[in-house]
């Protein structure tokens, strides 16, 4: 008789009494589903749901033992735990391992996009667009916004043939470019609006120092900056050189070379803006110009310190830490990084 009453008693519940349930252990458990399906909100919810889990598993199954009035629920806390622990190694493992190579592949993607738009931009005015930092009147207008205006215009509504790449927009007889009266002579946009991820310069910077905060940029797929005071993210500019072909130097040493086939100072007054939200922070790319030449350095070729892409053009991203001139930069060729 002993026997079959030991075998209908719970192994959660004391003998000769029913004990109460653990709202830590239901708590356990349930956050621990809740935590997978956060997954569709937010990586970061996810971890915090999981470790939430885990605390209140430990906590209930530590009150449990130390109670002389047992709780039921011990299998849940149990559950709860195993389920958010496998939960946030598998998470751990993919935002290590798989998401920078989703956001490489992105990256590339939108490179991708870019080639066939410059491309088609080059064969309808026979050249690149230009990236000197200033323009013809010595005002600072850098590789990067001329880049934007040639693939969207000055306000994303198309490249005018006539645009002298002038910070101010104006033609050789001081007529301005870029108002709806000239639409129906515009070329382009070469770039869809979901690849070309435009945004002003004071939509990423409080300080603008020499530029118009109103000038657009093309930004990465990489989102570091939050938007207009709001809970969207967007990426870093996308830093374009143009080769001088007329030069026949890629001095690593030198970056100040006046026979350098790149010049990074096409987008240097940019770098010095600093890294948004980090006040006082720089880019590495700034503090020694000497990275970028490394970085460009085509040790394929048996031309001594030869550039990759010496005909065309460079494009940079400052990748996933937002900061130029690290070893997660990608560009618009294969670099190995040597420092």
């Amino acid at each position: 008789m002993k026997l079959e009453e030991s075998s209908n008693t719970s192994l959660d519940e004391p003998q000769g009494q029913k004990a109460k349930m653990s709202v830590l252990a239901i708590l356990a458990f349930t956050l621990s589903i809740m935590s997978i399906a956060s997954i569709f909100l937010s990586y970061h919810l996810v971890l915090y749901v999981a470790i939430t889990a885990i605390v209140m598993g430990c906590i209930a199954l530590i009150v449990n033992k130390r109670r002389q009035e047992k709780l039921r629920g011990k299998s849940m806390a149990v559950i709860g735990l195993v389920i958010s622990l496998i939960w946030i190694v598998s998470l751990s493992t993919f935002l290590v391992y798989v998401m920078p190579l989703v956001y490489l592949v992105k990256q590339n993607a939108q490179f991708f996009y870019i080639y066939g738009a410059i491309e088609l931009f080059n064969s309808e005015f026979d050249g690149y667009p230009p990236s000197n930092a200033l323009d013809e009147d010595g005002r600072s207008y850098c590789g990067s916004m001329k880049f934007c205006e040639a693939m969207m215009g000055r306000d994303l509504q198309g490249f005018h043939p006539s645009s002298k790449f002038r910070s101010d927009g104006l033609d050789e007889s001081n007529a301005f470019l870029y108002n709806r009266n000239t639409l129906k002579d515009r070329k382009g946009p070469y770039l869809p609006g979901a690849s070309s991820n435009p945004y002003r310069l004071k939509d990423l910077y409080g300080d603008v120092g020499p530029f118009d905060g109103n000038e657009y940029v093309l930004c990465d797929i990489f989102r570091q900056v939050t938007y207009d005071g709001t809970d969207e993210k967007i990426g870093m500019p996308i830093l374009y050189y143009k080769a001088d072909t007329s030069k026949k130097a890629h001095d690593v040493n030198d970056p100040n070379n006046p026979e350098n086939i790149y010049n990074y100072k096409d987008n240097h007054d940019l770098l010095a803006l600093g890294v948004p939200g980090k006040p006082g922070q720089k880019h590495p790319l700034y503090e020694d110009p000497k990275i970028f030449y490394e970085i460009a350095i085509n040790d394929r070729v048996a031309e001594p310190n030869a550039p990759f892409r010496a005909e065309t053009y460079i494009l940079l991203s400052a990748g996933h830490d937002g900061l130029y001139g690290t070893k997660d930069d990608i560009t618009n060729f294969d670099f190995r990084w040597k420092r």
